[in-house]
C-alpha cells in the first residue's frame, strides 16, 4: 500500500462523505480508519464515522465516537441530536431525551426542538 499522506487522508475523507451519501457507510468506516489512526484528534472525521456507524446500525461504535466528539467539543448540538438518535435505536429513550434536550438547548432547531419534546413535562 501506498504511503498514505496528508493529502490522501484529505482524499479518503472526502471519498468516505461520497460513500456515506452514496449508502455505503461501512465503505465510509473503512476508509476513515486511517485517517483518525494518524489523525486522531480530528473530530470532522470521528463525527463523519460515526454517523457511518450509525447508517450501519453500529450503534455501539456509533454511542462510542459521538461521546468522543462530545467530550472535545460539548456545545457540539449535531453531535448530540445524533448521538440521541443512537440511544434511541438502541432503546434507551431516557439517556437519548436528555441529549435531545441539549442539542435543543444548543441550537433551537424546529427538527431538534420537536424531538426534545418539552412541552410534554
Amino acid at each position: 500500500m501506498p504511503e498514505r499522506t496528508p493529502e490522501t487522508h484529505i482524499i479518503d475523507y472526502r471519498a468516505a462523505e461520497q460513500l456515506l451519501a452514496a449508502r455505503d457507510p461501512r465503505g465510509a468506516v473503512k476508509l476513515l480508519d486511517p485517517v483518525i489512526a494518524a489523525h486522531p484528534e480530528n473530530t470532522a472525521a470521528r463525527l463523519l464515522r460515526a454517523r457511518a456507524f450509525f447508517a450501519a446500525a453500529q450503534l455501539r461504535p456509533a454511542e462510542l465516537e459521538f461521546q468522543l466528539v462530545l467530550e472535545r467539543e460539548p456545545d457540539n448540538a449535531f453531535a448530540h441530536f445524533a448521538l440521541a438518535r443512537t440511544l434511541e435505536r438502541a432503546n434507551r429513550p431516557g439517556e437519548a431525551q436528555r441529549h435531545f434536550r441539549l442539542a435543543a438547548a444548543l441550537d433551537p432547531r424546529p427538527d431538534y426542538l420537536a424531538a426534545a419534546r418539552f412541552e410534554g413535562d
